[in-house]
């Protein structure tokens, strides 16, 4: 895909990963729009880049519908869509205060999976009007899943379930749009500095940076968006799920 002069919307895109792929999607000449729910942050950086943001929770679909329009406006239709919005949630299924929180599994399935789904469905349903570029291609999608969607640690039953999920619908959903010249594509990153992280003691993140086999420290947000930019250039990387995650492979806990 041939990115200058194009769209995209970076969902999550006020910090962390889709934060810094925002930034790189700007410096190849695309409009950004960032879609979050931090409204400080989210205008800061917008602006920074030229971009718009939309305050948007992913889970409701009205909310999502609002951004589209409010893009679309300002940019046109959308070439690119990169879903980086979700939540961390903890909680074993059988803890010291009893059974997982229902409402908590049902929560974070619904942000990461559900809403990963809603915004694919409404984005792509808009690429479709595209011209196409070389090959046909009217768009690029990529989510985030997570290593824990194969190695879900003590704790992590929802998170992993609601990543893993993103990681299983990709190629069905890349072979529902095939016809339209719409890919889709997923990250799965391993251990990354994220604004998650930031609160954590530096010991505890120098800890969690030597379990990677190599490199031995955290990823980098820049790493992931790199990585972004290349599965939204080359044409043929299509219904694939890709870790990014020094080699690790996580142990129980």
């Amino acid at each position: 895909m041939k990115l200058s002069g194009t769209s995209a919307i970076v969902t999550g895109g006020a910090s962390g990963l889709g934060g810094a792929t925002a930034q790189a999607l700007a410096k190849e000449g695309v409009k950004v729009a960032l879609w979050d729910l931090n409204e400080d942050k989210g205008e800061e950086h917008a602006k920074a880049l030229g971009g718009i943001f939309c305050k948007t929770n992913v889970a409701e679909e009205e909310s999502v519908a609002d951004a589209l329009a409010k893009t679309v406006a300002a940019h046109g239709t959308p070439w690119i869509l990169v879903n980086c919005a979700g939540i961390a949630t903890a909680g074993k299924t059988v803890g010291k205060n009893g059974p997982h929180s229902l409402e908590m599994f049902k929560k974070t399935l619904d942000v990461n999976l559900a809403g990963t789904f809603n915004c694919i469905r409404l984005v792509a349903a808009e690429m479709e009007k595209n011209e196409p570029q070389d090959d046909g291609e009217r768009g690029a999608i990529i989510c985030t899943a997570s290593v824990a969607a194969y190695e879900g640690q003590i704790g992590q039953a929802a998170y992993a379930a609601s990543k893993a999920g993103v990681a299983g619908m990709t190629l069905p959903i890349a072979r529902d749009l095939m016809n339209a010249g719409i890919r889709v594509n997923t990250i799965a990153p391993g251990i990354f500095w994220t604004p998650m992280l930031a609160g954590m003691d530096q010991k505890v993140q120098d800890a969690l940076g030597a379990m990677v086999p190599f490199p031995k420290r955290l990823g980098r947000p820049d790493e992931y968006a790199s990585l972004a930019v290349e599965m939204c250039k080359n044409t043929m990387i299509n219904g694939a799920v890709f870790r990014i995650d020094g080699a690790i492979r996580m142990q129980p806990k």
